[in-house]
């Protein structure tokens, strides 16, 4: 009995934060059939049950991660203090905006919230995370696109926040969640493609490439009420190219040993069903409109698998070990 109770803290000690990844792409899988039942007729009652679901594995997480904080604090700041890990900190605050989103029709109240403790988190994690990059030496080795998580988070405030927060202060997010994103992109890509290859367990992240472009689309349309201007389309394409290429490699993917950073898929082909169906809302185009479905049919397939994958190396006591 005590050699259970010993594996189970040990699992919480290595209970990491690259966990709360799952509740970003299982909110932007809400989101995405919130936004389909509306346009493109799907069942209601799938886009309300992933609502509950979604924040009850939500808010467990961060149930578990603060009583890991309580018994293994030393374990908390040393992912606070970790070159990659202290990436995927906002994660948390990206959850909530998206959360926000998925019960702005549900429950406005709750959703009001979220935004402010999401919006508000994310502007220090924001801060912390690029003070942290320049205090800190960088090694090549370290840099992988999860860099982009902090930065697309501000992209996404202005989605989130379009009826809550004054337009120049989501301006503001995304006037720095654009910079970034730029001479981030340079950064990986040269690495990427001039030094070592990614660590494997990485590799997935090579997905992120599709959220920045997707949620930047996105917001623009919030912000401006333009969906058809040079910007508007030069952002959706970009996407669209990203979303092609991961595709393309797909062989990069499909033998790849199980990780948490799997979740990696996820948000940013959400992201992508997401900017379809809006853009197919503007201009009911046929293609766009087949293009929604399989971005739907895609997200649903590759957040099914991921998620089925997490349950199996749970079971397995595969998750939560020590790295």
């Amino acid at each position: 009995m005590s050699e259970i109770s010993h594996e189970n803290d040990n699992r919480l000690q290595y209970f990491p934060i690259t966990m709360f990844a799952t509740t970003m792409g299982l909110a932007g899988l809400t989101l995405m059939y919130e936004k389909a039942a509306h346009i493109l007729g799907v069942p209601h009652i799938i886009g309300t049950s992933l609502l509950y679901i979604t924040t009850a594995i939500f808010f467990t997480i961060c149930f578990i991660y603060i009583l890991k904080f309580f018994m293994y604090k030393e374990e908390v700041l040393k992912e606070w203090g970790h070159p990659i890990r202290v990436n995927f900190f906002a994660a948390f605050s990206i959850s909530l905006l998206i959360l926000s989103m998925a019960h702005e029709h549900y429950f406005p109240l709750i959703s009001k919230y979220m935004f402010f403790v999401g919006s508000s988190v994310h502007f220090f994690l924001t801060l912390h995370t690029i003070k942290f990059w320049i205090n800190h030496n960088q090694e090549k080795v370290h840099s992988n696109p999860a860099w982009f998580i902090p930065i697309v988070g501000n992209v996404l405030v202005p989605v989130s926040g379009a009826e809550y927060m004054n337009i120049h202060i989501l301006g503001y997010f995304y006037s720095v969640g654009l910079f970034f994103w730029v001479i981030l992109f340079a950064i990986l890509f040269n690495r990427i493609i001039f030094h070592k290859q990614l660590a494997t367990k990485f590799i997935p992240t090579l997905f992120i490439f599709i959220a920045p472009p997707a949620v930047a689309f996105i917001s623009y349309v919030k912000l401006f009420g333009s969906y058809n201007d040079f910007f508007a389309i030069l952002l959706f394409n970009l996407a669209l190219f990203f979303t092609i290429l991961v595709l393309f490699m797909y062989k990069n993917f499909i033998k790849l040993k199980f990780f948490i950073s799997w979740w990696a898929f996820t948000f940013p082909v959400a992201a992508m069903s997401l900017a379809t169906l809006l853009l197919y809302s503007k201009t009911h185009d046929t293609m766009l409109m087949y293009l929604s479905y399989i971005m739907v049919g895609v997200t649903t397939l590759v957040i099914s698998v991921v998620f089925i994958a997490t349950i199996k190396n749970m079971l397995k006591h595969e998750v939560c070990i020590n790295e």
